[in-house]
């Protein structure tokens, strides 16, 4: 599997499926590499996965991530062969342990000790016997702290941090090792008005920062919680959401591969808070890619 350097991360949830196919698409013919997408409380994250390989013809599709209390670890195997044996190896899955609030509020299930939760449920995925057959394992975790991102490098091919700073992927990389994949998310605004940047900025972070795996990661990549209070301190937006022009916004890609990054996923908000992608910015960024 090539997912290249570079991929987009765009919200689906309330995404149409003619907007859907589009993504897939356009993502594709702009050269990315993988198309990264969420799992919550709208799509379910395998049969959309599905969805976008079929709109798509070289792209991979990622989850990112699929909850591990979604389903159990023998069906995410079969979900994951299922799809890499149909779409040519173009499934990239991955898992997460969720939030508390979405594990134990909206889907009923007790929320259990993140590390290991996630260690039985690869344990689970290594014993099930499927028998449709796929040409490799193609696994990453969803990781903030050290201990994650140390079992998503023994156990996965690596780890996909999102919500972070190019200091965090400096310390993943570290914890990680030189050989694991890392692919972390960033979010960006192509605008260079800074008031418009703060508002969507704000309006995209509001709902992790009632969470607590983000929150506290946060606290220890080094803000302060005044910094995180009253939904954050424009040095914390300015960390979250990168913006100004083209050159401003490939000043932070940059920065994450410099400090280890094998994959950046791009989140392109659109300045207009519209919840499609912004492809002004999808389109210009990609094309630093061979730059």
């Amino acid at each position: 599997m090539d997912i290249g350097k570079r991929g987009v991360w765009a919200s689906t949830n309330a995404l149409s499926s003619e907007q859907l196919a589009d993504l897939a698409r356009r993502s594709e013919a702009a050269g990315y590499g993988a198309l990264w997408y969420p799992e919550s409380t709208s799509y379910e994250a395998l049969a959309l996965g599905g969805y976008l390989l079929a709109n798509s013809s070289r792209i991979v599709a990622a989850t990112g991530i699929a909850n591990i209390y979604a389903r159990d670890a023998m069906a995410a195997v079969q979900g994951h062969n299922t799809l890499n044996a149909l779409y040519d190896g173009r499934f990239l899955l991955g898992l997460g342990v969720s939030h508390q609030p979405l594990v134990e509020g909206a889907r009923g299930h007790e929320y259990g000790k993140p590390l290991s939760a996630m260690r039985a449920y690869l344990d689970g995925m290594d014993a099930a016997k499927v028998a449709v057959a796929a040409p490799a394992r193609q696994v990453v975790l969803a990781a903030l702290g050290p201990k994650m991102l140390a079992l998503a490098a023994e156990r996965t091919l690596g780890a996909l941090p999102y919500n972070v700073t190019p200091e965090h992927t400096r310390m993943a990389r570290e914890v990680m090792g030189p050989d694991a994949l890392l692919c972390v998310e960033q979010a960006v605004c192509l605008t260079v008005a800074k008031a418009n940047a703060h508002e969507v900025a704000g309006n995209h972070i509001e709902r992790y920062m009632r969470l607590p795996n983000y929150y506290n990661n946060w606290l220890r990549t080094g803000f302060s919680e005044q910094e995180l209070a009253g939904g954050g301190s424009e040095k914390f937006l300015n960390a979250m959401v990168a913006w100004g022009d083209v050159e401003d916004i490939e000043g932070r890609i940059q920065a994450h591969f410099e400090a280890g990054a094998d994959h950046v996923c791009i989140q392109a908000l659109d300045p207009e808070g519209d919840p499609t992608p912004d492809w002004a910015a999808l389109e210009a960024l990609a094309g630093r890619a061979a730059a």
